[in-house]
């Protein structure tokens, strides 16, 4: 692996990155304490603060994260959405599922709701087009999907709309492996105040009910 192989990597690595430049920065300062004790131990002290912070930044991750979230993939479809009193109703498509057509940091971005799915995943041109941000100081992880396993960028999206329901800086992923599909996971669905299958009909009641999207109007 060459030098630049190598920053690159690194790069991608950010709690890697902070462990290993917090090793150095522990032996540096064990070699310099027989000669200077003080800067020595203020410098060990340091390399030490930042393996404390890897770890639990590390610790979070994986508190707040769970890498084992399975992401089915089916087809497309285009069901019919609509607010009805404090209530956002999603008819189910055709394929079985339940898509909900969203407004991601202003861009329309359609996702299948997946009950089976820890984390909210969005295809990498989708997130891109959304301009959603990737999570400072956070280690990719590692997703199970009908393909297989895939690594995984942690994104946070700052805001999705759709119906009377707004969720801001929720937790995504953005990976290859999923293909083209938008999955809305347990960590969306967690967020609401209720939700619930009638029939064919998923109902999503948010915890503060916002004014209906102007394609979206009350019934």
């Amino acid at each position: 692996m060459n030098l630049d192989a190598l920053i690159a990597f690194l790069q991608d690595q950010p709690l890697l990155t902070l462990a290993l430049a917090a090793v150095f920065v522990t032996i540096l300062g064990g070699m310099l304490r027989p000669t200077l004790p003080r800067l020595g131990g203020a410098v060990r002290g340091i390399g030490n603060l930042g393996l404390v912070a890897a770890l639990l930044l590390t610790i979070a991750q994986v508190a707040r994260l769970s890498p084992n979230g399975e992401f089915s993939l089916p087809g497309v479809g285009l069901p019919e959405q609509k607010v009805q009193g404090s209530e956002t109703r999603v008819q189910m498509s055709r394929d079985g599922h339940f898509w909900i057509r969203t407004e991601v940091n202003g861009a329309p971005v359609r996702f299948m709701v997946d009950t089976g799915a820890t984390l909210t995943a969005m295809a990498p041109p989708v997130a891109e087009q959304a301009r959603v941000e990737k999570q400072a100081m956070r280690a990719p992880v590692i997703l199970k999907t009908a393909n297989g396993q895939t690594m995984a960028e942690l994104v946070t999206i700052k805001e999705l709309r759709f119906g009377n329901i707004i969720a801001r800086d929720l937790d995504a992923v953005v990976a290859q492996g999923l293909g083209e599909t938008n999955v809305l996971g347990m960590n969306f669905l967690s967020r609401l105040k209720s939700w619930r299958v009638e029939g064919k009909t998923l109902v999503l009641v948010p915890n503060n009910p916002q004014a209906a999207l102007a394609d979206e109007k009350p019934a």
